[in-house]
């Protein structure tokens, strides 16, 4: 049970985590496919940065939920010379084309509930993205937060502070785990416990450290 160790609750980010590249870093390296940006400007017929200037304010602003769907939508389609429509279709095609969903973790995660722990997830995600990426499974945690949502993105405080309010834990008996070291920092800084994660067998082991069996 939970009460063997100090942690009582293990949130997951989502992508590269709970989420995971279907591809190496290797094959991406080696052009043996595209990632997600790449994917869209082939299909929209632009060069990558002129994709990427198209985006970049919308994008940013929906991640922290501070421009809706619906205006994100329209305005980088108006900026790409497209339609709201075609670009939810192409978004969706390039993110089940790039990413896969983690079932052993989160077969894992579901373990940990069963045996008395919360469960949840913290990720920074855009519209499009919380949409096509975001599994249905995570109704079943005891907590998501996800940043177009709340407001706030990683590795601001707040949406640390977020989680622990929806929790109603101490910040020591959490414990994050997220693929990328800046994403941790912010966790750290309000005395939650971290884990960095790089594979599934990497994670099982480190889950260890903290009195933690799945």
């Amino acid at each position: 049970m939970a009460g063997k160790s100090k942690i009582r609750a293990v949130i997951f980010d989502n992508n590269g985590v709970l989420a995971l590249g279907r591809y190496s870093i290797k094959e991406m390296r080696e052009h043996k496919t595209v990632g997600v940006h790449k994917f869209m400007a082939k299909k929209l017929g632009l060069n990558l940065d002129s994709w990427f200037d198209a985006i970049d304010t919308p994008y940013a602003l929906s991640i922290e939920g501070k421009l809706s769907r619906a205006n994100t939508l329209s305005t980088i389609a108006k900026n790409v010379d497209t339609n709201p429509e075609r670009l939810v279709r192409l978004f969706g095609k390039a993110y089940k084309k790039i990413f896969k969903e983690n079932r052993k973790l989160f077969r894992i995660a579901f373990g940990l509930k069963d045996k008395g722990y919360k469960i949840g997830l913290l990720s920074d995600q855009w519209w499009l993205s919380k949409q096509f990426l975001v599994s249905e499974k995570t109704k079943k945690f005891n907590s998501v937060v996800i940043s177009c949502d709340v407001g706030v993105r990683k590795p601001n405080t707040k949406i640390y502070q977020v989680l622990i309010k929806k929790l109603r834990l101490k910040p020591q008996e959490i414990l994050f785990v997220d693929d990328r070291e800046w994403n941790l920092r912010g966790a750290k800084k309000v005395k939650i416990k971290t884990i960095l994660f790089k594979n599934n067998k990497q994670f099982v082991r480190d889950l260890k450290k903290f009195g933690i069996e799945v």
